[in-house]
């Protein structure tokens, strides 16, 4: 594969599947990126705004439209949130995705201005945006978050010494607290003070930190083996599937031992666990889809986990995972991994030649 200095490649998912339409694959296809080249993307299930030398532009099934005049995106499926110099504006989705941003929008909020280095969003000044109502909510003066990310129905902040604070609805333990309650406020993850975090990420009901060490914790719901950690459903599923494969509909000795080892899943996983990768490799970067988990090492290879019924593992397959695996196929085509970012079912990443 000729590879361009710096490309966008895109596992699982596609706006033109979302659209009803015949899909790519699983994957990997190119982001188109033209002479301007990509910077940045922002994924939504159905679309995706990306940053080229020439501003930000959304594309979803047969479209590519500039948003001429915007920074920053946080899209969802039913709001836009745009974040330019002198405001931060909502727009519902079907205006975004229209033929030009007409109208009255959803939400507006003036910022007062701020130096080059300001916080990416959701954050913004006293507080963070959301892609739907109520759109802004404050921060207590206390949180002095420098990255914020969302969840489903949760929220994780990674505060000025590393410390991370979570709030929101706990029912599948991706708070952190050793409990399935929601939180109102942000509430410092005790289980991590102490070991100064490098950034966070927050899936559909799942969440990761890494360390400044390159450890590795996640916390949350497992159901599709999304913190790496024993999967019941995924068993069941291998099972399943070998009992086809034997032709028998007897208890057979793989759902004997399945029903022995029962004790051993993890269905919620309430604190964070600290998660080791093949060979005690350190991560550089973690980012969460709805049900999947992709982090990128120090050495620049990507290890996923998690639900793969799109391809969105990367694996070439539409198999789920409860174990990390590294996606050969980039170590195959000799790409060195430089970011990467999860949409709901689908995973960015950005690759350079070794």
């Amino acid at each position: 594969m000729a590879v361009p200095a710096c490309l966008w490649l895109v596992f699982g998912f596609s706006p033109e599947e979302a659209a009803g339409e015949p899909g790519p694959g699983p994957g990997p296809w190119r982001l188109e990126a033209g002479p301007e080249g990509i910077s940045r993307v922002w994924p939504a299930w159905s679309y995706v705004v990306v940053e080229t030398g020439a501003g930000l532009e959304v594309r979803s099934a047969g479209l590519r439209r500039p948003l001429p005049g915007w920074a920053e995106a946080l899209p969802s499926e039913t709001h836009l949130v745009l974040r330019g110099a002198a405001a931060a504006v909502a727009w519902r989705r079907e205006a975004a995705l229209g033929a030009a941003l007409q109208g009255e929008p959803a939400w507006s909020r003036p910022l007062p201005p701020e130096p080059p280095w300001r916080r990416p969003l959701p954050l913004l000044p006293g507080g963070f945006a959301t892609p739907r109502p109520p759109f802004f909510t404050a921060l207590p003066a206390g949180v002095r978050a420098r990255r914020l990310v969302l969840g489903t129905e949760h929220a994780l902040a990674l505060g000025a010494a590393g410390e991370v604070f979570s709030w929101g609805g706990g029912r599948h333990g991706q708070l952190g607290h050793g409990q399935l309650e929601a939180e109102l406020q942000p509430r410092l993850v005790e289980a991590l003070a102490g070991v100064p975090m490098r950034a966070v990420a927050a899936g559909g009901w799942h969440s990761a930190s890494v360390s400044e060490a390159g450890d590795l914790y996640m916390w949350g719901w497992n159901e599709s083996g999304q913190l790496a950690l024993p999967s019941k459903a995924l068993a069941e599923e291998r099972a399943r599937d070998e009992d086809k494969g034997a032709g028998s509909t007897k208890l057979m000795p793989c759902q004997e031992q399945l029903a022995a080892q029962d004790a051993a899943f993890i269905s919620i996983q309430a604190f964070p666990a600290l998660l080791d990768l093949p060979q005690d490799l350190e991560v550089s970067m973690v980012s969460c889809g709805s049900r999947h988990t992709a982090v990128v090492t120090r050495g620049g290879e990507l290890y996923t986990w998690g639900w793969g019924k799109y391809g969105q593992l990367g694996h070439g397959n539409n198999t789920s995972c409860d174990q990390a695996h590294r996606v050969e196929h980039l170590v195959a085509e000799g790409l060195r991994v430089e970011e990467v970012v999860c949409g709901p079912w689908t995973t960015y990443v950005r690759v350079r030649e070794h």
